[in-house]
């Protein structure tokens, strides 16, 4: 059973000067809505239909396919053979995790056709791994890291502890953060995906004494992790995190145990720019009361550079070499702001550091309060050969 984004919708951006477009393109949407982190997958999803202006991406009439992998890599897989084999798509999205986006992405790029990742950056596809097929709108996962240590080092810590689940974006994540952290890493501990007992490992940092914990835990492991780490009684060690463990939707629900948290983020809702502006004006107005997060900047991100390769191919999609430059060359003025691709695909942009506080609502909200870095790439670009 095919299910749709309220059915089969329309998605479209800016209006193609002059064009009439006889054909529909349809985007493949594969992302995860059910389970404890099925919100990321539904903001995805609900970033890039904020992008829609008379029912077309890039002036082209669009139909999205939307389908919950489930956080299962096998389930992602079968859907992608689908979309690819039975329905002729050519253009998806979508993917949260990277342990799903390992089985699919090759499977898309191998099929003559494009993906355009809203989210899961693994170092696997960013260096020797790259693919002409292969674009990132999010951010490569080491890189988010990256800056999280570069954050810790400049807040003058000296000793970390470092916690992340045991799959791709974790491994990426830790190897991330001490690749800029240089101070000592007093212990290391990988759990498993979508743990929310954490109790032995509190226990490990109260034995270790750190100076700072690092903790990379999406969605309900996120939430479970800080209530724990507050009512053990931690608190009084700071913590410094990743945007993917600092969601808005995690900080609602930690409520003041979230106040003071370090954040490094290439998004928040305080970024003051015009199209920042108007990207959480829309949200707030089709979405009030829900809290906004990066994964619906990043998927409404992508709707954007896929409307800019949708309007270069003239809403062919088979014509791959056209949608690939339109979507590599791609000039948008996106709520985070500055924003290219690097030679393997990947983003370069703006990194910066926030700070948990109360907002005007009462509720917690990362505020941006300077940049960590401009134009950042990431490691693995040098190794791919595009």
């Amino acid at each position: 059973m095919r299910l749709f984004n309220t059915t089969a919708i329309a998605l479209g951006l800016a209006l193609f000067a002059g064009a009439a477009m006889a054909e529909t393109a349809r985007i493949g949407i594969i992302t995860t809505l059910s389970g404890p982190a099925g919100y990321l997958g539904a903001d995805i999803r609900d970033g890039f239909d904020l992008a829609v202006k008379d029912g077309k991406l890039g002036g082209v009439p669009v139909e999205v396919e939307v389908q919950d992998d489930k956080l299962d890599p096998g389930q992602g897989r079968q859907i992608a053979d689908r979309m690819l084999n039975d329905e002729g798509i050519r253009l998806l999205t979508g993917i949260v995790f990277s342990n799903v986006a390992g089985a699919v992405v090759p499977e898309v790029t191998g099929s003559d056709a494009i993906y355009v990742s809203a989210n899961a950056g693994p170092s696997t596809l960013a260096g020797k791994g790259c693919n002409e097929n292969y674009f990132v709108a999010s951010w490569q996962n080491d890189t988010l890291h990256e800056m999280a240590g570069k954050l810790a080092q400049q807040d003058g810590y000296k000793r970390a502890f470092l916690i992340a689940p045991n799959y791709q974006a974790g491994k990426d994540g830790l190897n991330g953060f001490k690749r800029e952290f240089k101070g000592e890493i007093v212990d290391e501990v990988y759990t498993p995906l979508g743990q929310t007992d954490f109790s032995a490992e509190i226990a490990r940092i109260r034995a270790a004494g750190p100076d700072v914990v690092y903790q990379f835990h999406p969605g309900e492991s996120g939430i479970a992790f800080v209530k724990q780490y507050q009512q053990a009684g931690l608190g009084n060690i700071p913590m410094v995190l990743a945007e993917p463990a600092s969601d808005a939707v995690i900080l609602k629900a930690l409520g003041d145990q979230a106040i003071g948290m370090q954040i490094a983020t290439h998004w928040a809702e305080n970024i003051d720019n015009p199209a920042n502006k108007a990207f959480v004006e829309a949200w707030k107005a089709k979405y009030p009361g829900r809290p906004m997060t990066t994964y619906a900047e990043q998927g409404y991100q992508t709707a954007l550079l896929m409307a800019a390769g949708l309007q270069a191919a003239g809403g062919d999609v088979s014509d791959l070499d056209a949608l690939r430059q339109g979507i590599r060359d791609a000039k948008v003025e996106g709520p985070r702001g500055n924003f290219a691709f690097g030679p393997n695909q990947h983003p370069v942009q703006d990194w910066y550091s926030a700070e948990v506080v109360k907002g005007t609502d009462g509720a917690p909200v990362a505020s941006v309060r300077a940049k960590i870095a401009e134009g950042r790439g990431d490691v693995y670009a040098s190794e791919c050969k595009l």
